[in-house]
């Protein structure tokens, strides 16, 4: 699943991930204003036009290591992988390298909002083991 969404990332056409969500037999939770046409909110959204800015945003996420959270009973599809990882640390506890990928993938004033509320505030994307797209959304 994470190859077949940089794939849409790399051909820079946010529409070329209606390919990624209909793999799934149940729609990721791309939030309620997404729900109905995730591709029109994301080019609504970005700041383009085009959805490239959520493209870009989904690439940098991918570009960073996940975390690995065991949910579930199958032992061989239990893990569910989150980018970035940083949106399972706890925000006021950052290594200088952590804070480093932090930068990379906030904005400045984003990433000093996240740290002083203790908590994610930005896009995360979630994968299961078996390749189920779980979740791409930006947390308040």
């Amino acid at each position: 699943m994470r190859e077949q969404i940089l794939a849409a990332v790399h051909a820079g056409d946010v529409a070329e991930l209606k390919d990624a969500i209909e793999w799934n037999e149940i729609p990721p939770d791309f939030g309620a204003a997404a729900r109905d046409d995730p591709i029109a909110y994301w080019k609504q959204s970005s700041a383009d036009g085009e959805g490239r800015e959520v493209l870009a945003v989904l690439a940098n996420l991918l570009a960073l290591p996940p975390a690995r959270l065991a949910i579930g009973k199958d032992p061989e599809n239990a893990l569910v992988y989150v980018w970035p990882y940083l949106a399972e640390l706890p925000l006021d506890g950052l290594t200088p390298a952590e804070e480093v990928d932090l930068h990379r993938i906030m904005p400045a004033a984003a990433a000093k909002e996240a740290k002083a509320a203790k908590k994610w505030t930005w896009w995360r994307i979630a994968i299961g083991a078996d390749g189920t797209w779980h979740t791409f959304r930006k947390y308040d």
